[in-house]
């Protein structure tokens, strides 16, 4: 079976971790004996183009013709089973869509965030859950807000995307939802529902903790949408050392916070930015690893890493957290009170679901076990059409 890849990477010093699941996948399916055939395209390349073709760039989210010149050409020689689209955004498009059906190639689409609806893709504005445009024919809040960029010019032509390409999304041939959450907006956005399979990505194993750990581990980007400030107010709510230590992993806006913190509390280490390596040395040290969005965070990828490492998880009620989490942690309301009780419970009762994780990981999140579905997926998309 022949398969194209189609996605547009994440530019240099961006969330990587959708590139990262996209060439793992790649690698998984090439794996399996498929053949891979990437259409990549990269925001860094921007960077490079001429003055006429930045004078385009706006209007490349709604049809981008020299990617679609260069996708028919791949099509027309390859002639392949299947397209599977991730991010089409901004030097894609969704107009990939219609090109592959031109030439009689079926379309899966992974729906990695909201964008059908909301032009940052989010459903999150001014450190709040925001679905104005939700419903609507035209996203005319997201020019009023400045939601994509912070640009009201770019927010206009997204909001012109979203519009044009509404019909375009419903001829997708089939979706797939990473958590339950995405195959609910996309029923909401009017997709019907047995065009979406839920299927989440997975990780590489990283092997089970050989050791029991101790206290709280928080990885991941510090900015207020991953409720950094939230889970401190929680934990300053436990006297000094009452739960053990919070080791905090990541960087970004809220750093000084992180730090302010660790300098005031000696159950407070603000460890910083890691690599991969590092950060599953954490998960193995902890007992417990924390995910405490405020906004609908699609598949956090430390969540996976902790199942992987038998580290159970508290997360807050927030989109696709609770659906990783399962029976393998903790599912708390977005507020300090709620947090502060499940830290309590979670360090109480940890160790006892060490080994639920782990074999939550090896029975939902597994590649393995992954691949063989997507592949599946593929087949019955390739036999219908």
């Amino acid at each position: 079976m022949k398969v194209v890849v189609a996605h547009n990477r994440y530019a240099s010093g961006q969330p990587s971790g959708e590139n990262v699941i996209v060439d793992a996948e790649m690698a998984q399916l090439a794996g399996a004996g498929l053949t891979v055939l990437p259409f990549l395209r990269s925001s860094d390349e921007i960077g490079t183009f001429s003055t006429a073709q930045k004078v385009l760039l706006p209007l490349s989210p709604i049809r981008n013709g020299a990617a679609q010149r260069a996708l028919a050409a791949l099509l027309a020689a390859e002639k392949p089973d299947v397209l599977h689209l991730h991010n089409p955004y901004p030097l894609i498009s969704p107009w990939v869509v219609k090109t592959a059906h031109a030439h009689g190639v079926p379309v899966v689409h992974t729906v990695h965030n909201y964008r059908q609806v909301c032009a940052p893709g989010l459903y999150f504005r001014d450190g709040r859950i925001c679905t104005e445009c939700r419903g609507k024919a035209f996203a005319l809040p997201a020019i009023r807000h400045t939601c994509y960029r912070g640009s009201k010019a770019q927010s206009a032509v997204m909001a012109a995307t979203l519009a044009y390409h509404r019909g375009t999304w419903r001829h997708v041939d089939h979706f797939i939802a990473l958590t339950d959450r995405i195959a609910a907006h996309l029923v909401d956005f009017g997709i019907p529902s047995e065009r979406i399979t839920v299927k989440p990505n997975g990780i590489p194993d990283s092997g089970a903790a050989t050791a029991p750990g101790t206290g709280f581990l928080y990885a991941g980007r510090l900015t207020p949408e991953k409720g950094l400030e939230l889970l401190l107010d929680a934990w300053q709510r436990h006297p000094v050392g009452s739960l053990g230590e919070l080791r905090i992993v990541g960087d970004g806006p809220l750093r000084p916070l992180a730090e302010s913190t660790a300098a005031a509390r000696t159950d407070v280490t603000y460890v910083g930015p890691l690599d991969n390596t590092g950060t599953r040395a954490q998960i193995a040290a902890s007992a417990c690893v924390i995910a405490a969005s405020t906004w609908h965070d699609v598949l956090p990828t430390i969540i996976l890493e902790a199942l992987s490492g038998g580290r159970p998880v508290l997360v807050t009620d927030r989109g696709g957290m609770p659906f990783l989490a399962g029976d393998a942690g903790w599912v708390v309301q977005p507020d300090a009170a709620s947090l502060a009780e499940g830290l309590r419970a979670a360090a109480d009762g940890a160790a006892a679901l060490a080994e639920v994780a782990r074999r939550r990981y090896e029975e939902h999140f597994s590649p393995d076990i992954l691949v063989r579905r997507l592949i599946g997926i593929y087949e019955s998309v390739r036999d219908r059409s």
